[in-house]
């Protein structure tokens, strides 16, 4: 506990805090879009260009391997868009494209670049699994602005997202860009990202997106509420994992907040109040029940009314 209560520490639980709880609102977003394949391709997409910044600066600065993450992030996503438009490839397989060819070129470029004279003390590694623990407060700041910024761009415009989610005709029609808002959801899902993939990595990433999203859907059918309870359930995982991690030497934080929101997904399928599968059965018991008395109050009726 002596680690927990360190300067150090509680940066990273602050900014795993708002991670978890940006992720998990944009998991909502990709969860109805139908696109959660999405959130991993382009946390995969991401590492290439963490690698060419890297190279091309000399420093292992943030905000530019961040910027570089996004450019490769954001061009994976169009390629992932004009395959699907220039060809028959369905988008899934599309995705599945993109996030092997990008994750390859960037574990070829990282081989690369650890071969040369600062590579190896550059810490590039991390990316892939994620190296929480080695944030300094400079980071936790960058990260936890720009997860803000995420954060109201989601619940500021949660009108506009429910309109281009579920009925984009009527959204149209009332004068909401389709394309704008399609452009604005690649833009926070590739920010969310490119934040999070130091910290968790750019393979465990995407279970940050969908594994909260998932886990609320269990329990809501209100988009609003499942929002709520999205951004709570990776928030929650983020400071569990954060806090399980500190309590070991050398434990790395990114699986142990993905495990806890692992953790959080089967205590939701098995108690969640819509779709929990213990909730389901009892709800067939009872139905099974009911219809089971009505005929038998019946035949009761009927024997009264006969006199017998």
């Amino acid at each position: 506990m002596t680690l927990l209560l360190s300067p150090n520490a509680w940066w990273v639980l602050l900014s795993m805090l708002v991670l978890g709880v940006a992720s998990g609102m944009i998991g909502c977003l990709a969860y109805w879009k139908r696109q959660s394949l999405m959130s991993d391709a382009l946390s995969h997409a991401a590492l290439p260009g963490v690698v060419i910044a890297f190279a091309i600066t000399g420093v292992k600065i943030l905000p530019v391997l961040i910027l570089g993450a996004a450019i490769s992030a954001l061009i994976g996503a169009f390629l992932v868009q004009w395959v699907v438009s220039s060809s028959r490839i369905k988008e899934d397989t599309a995705m599945g494209i993109v996030l092997s060819v990008f994750f390859g070129l960037g574990i070829m470029l990282l081989t690369i670049v650890n071969r040369t004279g600062g590579g190896n003390v550059s810490g590039l590694d991390g990316f892939i699994f994620g190296q929480a623990a080695s944030m300094v407060r400079t980071d936790v700041y960058t990260m936890s602005a720009l997860g803000l910024v995420v954060i109201s761009i989601v619940w500021l415009g949660f009108k506009e997202w429910k309109l281009f989610l579920f009925d984009p005709a009527f959204a149209k029609g009332l004068g909401l860009s389709v394309r704008l808002m399609n452009s604005l959801y690649s833009g926070v899902l590739v920010l969310v990202i490119v934040i999070g993939i130091q910290a968790v990595g750019v393979i465990l990433m995407s279970a940050l997106l969908i594994i909260p999203a998932v886990s609320a859907r269990y329990w809501t059918h209100s988009f609003k509420w499942m929002l709520i309870g999205a951004a709570v359930i990776g928030g929650g995982s983020g400071v569990i994992g954060t806090v399980i991690s500190t309590m070991g030497k050398g434990w790395p934080t990114g699986p142990f907040i993905v495990v806890s929101s692992a953790a959080f997904f089967v205590v939701s399928l098995l108690f969640g109040a819509q779709k929990g599968l213990v909730i389901v059965r009892l709800q067939q018991r009872s139905r099974i029940k009911s219809e089971v008395s009505v005929p038998a109050e019946r035949e009761k009726m009927v024997v009264k009314e006969g006199g017998y």
